[in-house]
């Protein structure tokens, strides 16, 4: 152990001893440096004399490893979990430098932690210097953290801003070479995590057929439905070493999705709760936003309403960055098809036309639209980006193909056959090339086509560069984003899964190659499609282009992989520019 961290050790226990109360940090930092800890408060005189005499005894780890997140130009979140024996309140030390060696340490201090918050701790570091990269750790007793690094957002003029993105990391699924892969990296300034963090369900449910042979089993063994459920499984996923290595090395900004609640959530429920078997939605979806918030580094907009998650992040003149809420203020719950079936199969497509387009239909919400358009008015930066969860550009399939009456190499035999030889064509064949292209996800944007219009109308009339990122489909895709009229608004850049299963699981016997090649061909706004590899995307924004990478890995089967790199796409700023361009 350091000198330093042993002085350190000592003024902390000194401090203890005289009774130094642990509301504020500043009785132990220096003035360049503040912090508003989120977990603090007055000790007893008998935890006091307990750590004294006790501290450096305590049989304590750091088996979750350290994270930061939620970047400003002046704050930074830092977090961690102690793992202890012990029980009751533990006291941790944090310190912050600007060398990996704490050389130059620009601040520290004590917080607290204890079983009413699973023993994470985070701490909203204040008084930091724009556009820095920092390292910091934890101490208590004789045991110190890894070391984690950091950084504030830039202001004033930027020059460039690039960001990793991830979604859909599923433990069970396979391994996160995903997440490794980014954390070796040096040139990535921050991570985008776009949700599906972690997956609610049990062993014997999705994506956990390989699970025992690699060795991942899910913990706990059921599908989470309580508070220590939720807890237990974000401890397993946050053992991961290439997940730890990932948040150890770039701060992240999350957002959540479904799984980290349960499959398909909208406000009030979700496709995978029952409340006549697994209790009261609103309990289950409190203790699964509990979790959320005490696991990962975050900074609630508004502590007394923890599902609120929206906020925004200013990369000075050339980015802004509007992190979404699309499951749980005010979805409305999903159209299904299957509601509008016939008893003798006819499809009513003419009711669902009418439910589709129905206009009181909420992602949003109206208290959330309102917050995006005065963030949108008031940005003057180049790029306006969304970072949410749903694909938000048009992904209409033949509807044969989404209602599951042919397979995709079927179809494209058929309309290879109706452009060679339309003559030869069957009744019953002309019958399915006749049928109309429909969404192929109610539960994306295209299961609420008219909030999809507000957002784009926004953007419109504000004159943006609009750049959405989405992920929820395990899949790679790149569309330009047209409202009704045809009018081009912006462009969406879709990352694949972490290690969810993509379209290559569902159509098993298909040429992945051939399937994203098909949609390509079929959908209109859709310029580029992965369905077959994991992987992860990078955004490079500069002042002329805001670009796309793909980046993917041969397998998350194996230990061994190998790593590729697929698409790149850009766009340019200016009215005129709002579409996807090659590189």
């Amino acid at each position: 152990m350091t000198s330093r961290i042993l002085n350190l050790r000592r003024r902390f226990l000194r401090q203890l001893s005289l009774g130094g109360a642990v509301a504020s940090a500043g009785s132990v930092l220096p003035r360049r440096a503040l912090a508003h800890e989120m977990d603090s408060e007055r000790f007893s005189e008998a935890e006091h004399k307990a750590m004294v005499q006790h501290g450096h005894r305590l049989k304590v780890s750091f088996d979750h490893g350290v994270a930061s997140g939620d970047p400003l130009a002046r704050q930074l979140i830092i977090w961690t979990r102690v793992s202890t024996e012990r029980g009751g309140i533990v006291p941790v030390l944090w310190e912050v430098a600007t060398d990996r060696h704490f050389r130059r340490v620009v601040g520290n201090g004590i917080s607290r932690t204890g079983s009413d918050r699973d023993y994470t701790v985070k701490v909203d570091v204040r008084g930091l210097r724009p556009d820095t990269r920092y390292y910091y750790r934890f101490v208590v007793g004789r045991t110190v953290s890894p070391v984690g690094c950091g950084r504030t957002l830039p202001v004033g003029r930027v020059a460039q801003v690039k960001l990793a993105v991830f979604t859909c990391s599923n433990y069970p699924a396979g391994y996160f070479h995903v997440y490794a892969e980014a954390a070796q990296r040096d040139d990535l300034d921050f991570a985008v995590h776009l949700g599906d963090y972690i997956y609610e369900y049990g062993r014997d449910q999705y994506a956990s057929e390989d699970a025992a042979a690699l060795g991942r089993e899910v913990e706990p063994a059921g599908e989470l439905l309580s508070l220590a459920d939720y807890r237990q499984r974000y401890a397993q996923y946050r053992s991961d070493p290439d997940l730890q290595a990932a948040h150890a090395a770039m701060s992240f900004i999350n957002v959540w999705d479904d799984h980290e609640i349960a499959n398909d959530t909208y406000k009030d429920g979700a496709e995978n709760h029952d409340e006549s078997s697994e209790g009261s939605f609103s309990t289950r979806r409190a203790a699964a936003l509990q979790a959320f918030h005490e696991w990962l580094p975050i900074r609630s907009p508004d502590p007394r309403r923890p599902e609120l998650i929206s906020r925004s992040f200013a990369f000075g003149n050339l980015l802004a960055l509007h992190m979404l809420d699309t499951r749980v203020i005010a979805r409305d719950r999903q159209l299904d098809y299957a509601n509008y079936f016939g008893s003798d199969g006819s499809f009513d497509g003419a009711r669902f036309a009418a439910d589709l387009a129905d206009t009181s239909r909420q992602l949003l919400g109206a208290e959330q639209l309102l917050w995006l358009q005065q963030q949108m008015t008031g940005s003057g930066a180049t790029w306006q980006v969304l970072g949410q969860q749903v694909l938000m550009a048009r992904m209409n399939i033949p509807a044969p193909l989404v209602l599951g009456q042919i397979g995709f190499s079927a179809y494209s035999a058929l309309v290879a056959k109706a452009q060679a030889n339309p003559a030869a064509l069957s009744a019953g064949e002309r019958a399915i090339l006749a049928q109309p292209a429909i969404p192929y996800n109610l539960d994306a944007w295209d299961g609420y086509a008219m909030a999809r219009e507000m957002v784009l109308g926004m953007a419109r009339s504000l004159d943006k560069n609009l750049v959405v990122l989405a992920g929820d489909t395990h899949n790679a895709w790149a569309s330009d984003l047209l409202d009704y009229q045809g009018n081009p608004v912006g462009v969406e850049f879709a990352v694949s899964s972490v290690s969810s299963p993509g379209f290559e699981a569902y159509f098993p016997t298909e040429n992945p190659a051939l399937v994203a090649a098909g949609l390509e061909s079929i959908i209109g706004p859709l310029k580029y499609a992965n369905t077959g590899d994991r992987g992860y995307m990078v955004i490079t924004a500069t002042a002329r282009e805001c670009r796309s990478d793909w980046h993917f890995v041969s397998t998350v089967k194996a230990v061994d992989y190998t790593a590729f790199t697929g698409k790149s796409l850009r766009t340019l700023p200016g009215l005129a520019n709002r579409r996807l361009a090659p590189v």
